[in-house]
């Protein structure tokens, strides 16, 4: 095989699986217009069209995918034995890409990695915040981290943080305008502000539970987020009632901002995972990673 093809398919596979030519033009640090050539190229020396293009995404045709899967496995075969050879270096090195969500990032990923770059300064990571359940091997992260109940049966799971509690909270002026709900079905009658869960196309349905008793509740109002920062700055603006981790409202409880409200109806969410494919073989600087997170009670 010549070494331009080789080239190439590792242009095609990058565009395949970001599913975008920008992403992927930055990941491989060329121009887009190098890379939509490149594939141009590739497309005519195969006499197959690899890729369909509309104006908002990039995928696969049919013989894309075909040649996707099958090349796909061997150029990952040759990345994993470049990345054993790490285990041979004085300190572990390489990048490592995670999908988590902003709570988890905040509270555990980013004091863990405080603590670990410093002493391996080749190890590099990433971390996109996303509530929309990625698929870690088609959209190529080394792992995820989510909620105990969230990962699927076929990863392997570490738990890196405790159980935490969700409370629902709202301003003093809030309150005192709307007045506090006593159980969840009061909810219907306030303005709540929703967390939007790209994977199902809704928002997060919030869960109660008092003495055995569960209740869900799809909440309704004027403001949607896809980040709980938004949803405190909103809900101590007064704009709405917040249900959020009892580790972010707190301070604000503290100093008056925020005040709870159907505190015996909180629920125990199970804490958080790191998780990957059980079939991935680990590299050294994901080894020293997965350590550092390891929840020890």
């Amino acid at each position: 095989m010549a070494r331009e093809t080789i080239t190439d398919l590792l242009v095609f596979m990058a565009v395949a699986r970001e599913r975008s030519f920008t992403r992927a033009a930055a990941h491989l640090g060329v121009s887009q217009p190098a890379l939509s050539r490149t594939i141009r190229e590739l497309e005519a020396r195969l006499g197959v069209r690899l890729l369909t293009r509309t104006t908002r995404s990039v995928a696969p045709t049919e013989a894309g995918e075909r040649l996707l899967a099958s090349v796909g496995p061997h150029f990952e075969g040759i990345e994993a034995g470049l990345s054993d050879l790490t285990a041979l270096r004085e300190k572990p090195s390489g990048s490592l890409r995670i999908t988590s969500v902003e709570h988890a990032s905040n509270t555990l990923l980013a004091p863990a990695l405080a603590k670990l770059l410093p002493d391996y300064p080749d190890i590099k990571v990433e971390i996109i915040n996303d509530y929309g359940l990625s698929d870690i091997v088609a959209d190529r992260f080394d792992a995820g981290v989510r909620l105990g109940e969230q990962v699927a049966k076929d990863m392997i799971g570490v738990r890196i943080g405790p159980d935490f509690k969700q409370a629902l909270v709202g301003s003093p002026a809030y309150l005192k305008s709307r007045g506090r709900p006593r159980t969840p079905h009061d909810l219907a009658d306030h303005d709540c502000i929703n967390l939007r869960l790209p994977t199902s196309g809704g928002v997060y349905v919030w869960p109660f539970t008092r003495q055995g008793q569960s209740v869900r509740v799809r909440p309704e109002g004027q403001l949607t987020f896809n980040t709980i920062t938004l949803m405190l700055d909103m809900a101590i603006a007064g704009l709405g009632l917040a249900f959020l981790p009892e580790d972010v409202v707190q301070a604000g409880i503290n100093d008056g901002r925020l005040v709870r409200v159907l505190a015996d109806w909180s629920p125990t969410l199970p804490g958080y995972h790191l998780y990957y494919p059980s079939r991935r073989q680990q590299t050294p600087a994901f080894a020293l990673l997965v350590e550092a997170l390891r929840y020890r009670s």
